[in-house]
This record gives structure tokens, C-alpha cells and sequence, in this order.
């Protein structure tokens, strides 16, 4: 395959599907990661994480095919698929799923060569954001800042009474012990 693959490292919600071409008994050396990484090389990539790669047959979507497969686990639209349906579900052997997290944010070239065909391209479907009433009054505009202290309140006559109360009955606890020194 000639054609190139342009990753732009702000590049989300992409699902790619290829076909990996090779007798099954291959698969396992295909995707080892032993000093070299024949799967990086077959797609030309320079940073690939592997956690965001599935190696399946086809065949183990028995019952579910392809086309949901992308549908109910990587959120892709049906009308994406639709056009594609029949492609996809006559795909047989070794089929690989990609999505944008695996070029782990690094803008790249992906050249991609035998055995890998590229399938398809999907975006991911994404809900769009809204914004509703917030929630608490205190998170409503015009609140005042959490983090300036409340103005303090001016202390009631009662709390004031003992205040006084306590002050006096100090002096006098103080005038007891001094005449009670001087008697000594």
C-alpha cells in the first residue's frame, strides 16, 4: 500500500480498520514486541501504543459481525457504516482496529505496506456538550468569593454580659489570692 496516513497530534475519535493479510500461524510474530515490532513497521509508525491496538479474526465476531463490532464498541455511527456494510461484513482472516489514542498524541506519517490493507475510517460519534442551570445557588454569578472571609457580626448584649462577667470574676479571683498572700 502507497498511500499515506497524515496523524496530527491533536488527532481524536479516529477508528481505523485493516486488513492484516498473513496466514493466521503469523499473527503471533506479527504483533510480538521483541526488539522489533513488525506491526510499527508494517504501518510506518513512529510512536504506536499498543494498548489501543486489537489483532482479532474476524470469524471470533460470529453472531455480530464486523460492522456492529465498530458500531456497539467503538461508537461509530451507523451512517458511517452503512455505505461500508457489505465490505466489512464479507472481511474474513486477520482484521486490526486503531484509534487516534495509539498514535499517543504525537503528529505523524503512517505509511502503511503489506500486510496491512487499510479497510475503512471512522470518527467516533461524539454528544455534543450543553449547558444547562447550574445546579446550587452558590455556583450561580454575583456569589461571593469562598475565600474571603465572612464580615463578623457585632457580638449580642448577652454574649457582651458575659464577657464583663468573666472579666470581673478574674479581678476578683486575682484580689483573693493577693489577700491571701498578704495573710500569710
Amino acid at each position: 500500500m502507497s498511500d499515506k496516513i497524515d496523524i496530527k497530534s491533536s488527532e481524536t475519535g479516529i477508528v481505523r480498520v485493516f486488513a492484516v493479510d498473513i496466514a493466521t500461524d503469523e499473527i503471533a510474530a506479527f504483533i510480538a514486541r521483541n526488539g522489533r515490532w513488525p506491526l510499527r513497521e508494517a504501518l510506518g509508525a513512529e510512536t504506536l501504543d499498543p494498548e489501543h491496538i486489537q489483532v482479532f479474526d474476524a470469524a471470533d465476531l460470529t453472531g455480530v459481525g464486523l460492522p456492529a463490532y465498530l458500531i456497539d464498541g467503538h461508537a461509530i455511527p451507523e451512517d458511517q457504516i452503512a455505505p461500508l456494510r457489505g465490505r466489512l461484513d464479507a472481511q474474513t482472516g486477520t482484521v486490526m482496529v486503531i484509534t487516534s489514542s495509539a498514535f499517543a498524541g504525537t503528529a505523524q506519517v503512517l505509511t502503511p505496506r503489506a500486510p496491512l490493507r487499510l479497510i475503512a475510517s471512522f470518527s467516533e460519534a461524539h454528544t455534543p456538550i450543553t449547558f444547562g442551570a447550574l445546579p446550587d445557588a452558590s455556583a450561580q454569578p454575583g456569589q461571593p468569593d469562598p475565600d474571603t472571609p465572612a464580615p463578623r457580626k457585632k457580638p449580642s448584649d448577652a454574649a457582651m454580659s458575659g464577657r464583663v462577667a468573666m472579666v470581673v470574676l478574674l479581678v476578683l479571683a486575682l484580689l483573693v489570692v493577693v489577700m491571701v498572700w498578704i495573710a500569710s
